[in-house]
């Protein structure tokens, strides 16, 4: 596993693969030189439905045949891009775990909740910016 995140293009705007880089609002790494060329080689704007981002744990979604390109992303812009590729279920779970950092309230249900929606101990640690030894405790409740 690498630990760039990746552009790539898509022939069909309609693919399921990756996430529009259009649908994740501004990502910092947009305006570097490298993606800017890269983007002119490739005959594509940065505004195209077939401009995709991958997390770096998703890279084996990019089509082997695809022109890709590595990208450093923030923290808190890769935590975006996980939130946008997550199914419904634990989109929603995630949602509430952002919101938990400003409260305490239900702390114990809701990391069982997280963990019964099948959202890592590891993710959870870091939306909820709880020790990932509590949630793993938490789990064996």
């Amino acid at each position: 596993m690498t630990d760039d995140a990746y552009l790539f293009l898509v022939e069909d705007p309609d693919s399921p693969l990756g996430v529009p880089v259009p649908a994740m609002s501004e990502l910092s790494c947009m305006e570097t030189a490298s993606v800017r060329a890269w983007l002119h080689a490739q005959g594509a704007p940065a505004t195209s439905p077939c401009l995709r981002v991958v997390a770096p744990e998703d890279t084996d979604d990019i089509p082997g045949d695809a022109e890709r390109l590595p990208v450093p992303l923030s923290d808190e812009e890769l935590s975006r891009l996980r939130h946008r590729r997550a199914p419904e279920t634990v989109a929603a779970v995630e949602n509430d775990l952002l919101a938990y950092r400003d409260c305490t309230d239900g702390r114990d249900e809701l990391l069982a909740r997280a963990l019964a929606a099948g959202v890592t101990p590891h993710r959870i640690a870091q939306l909820t910016g709880e020790d990932l030894a509590a949630v793993t405790a938490a789990a064996h409740r």
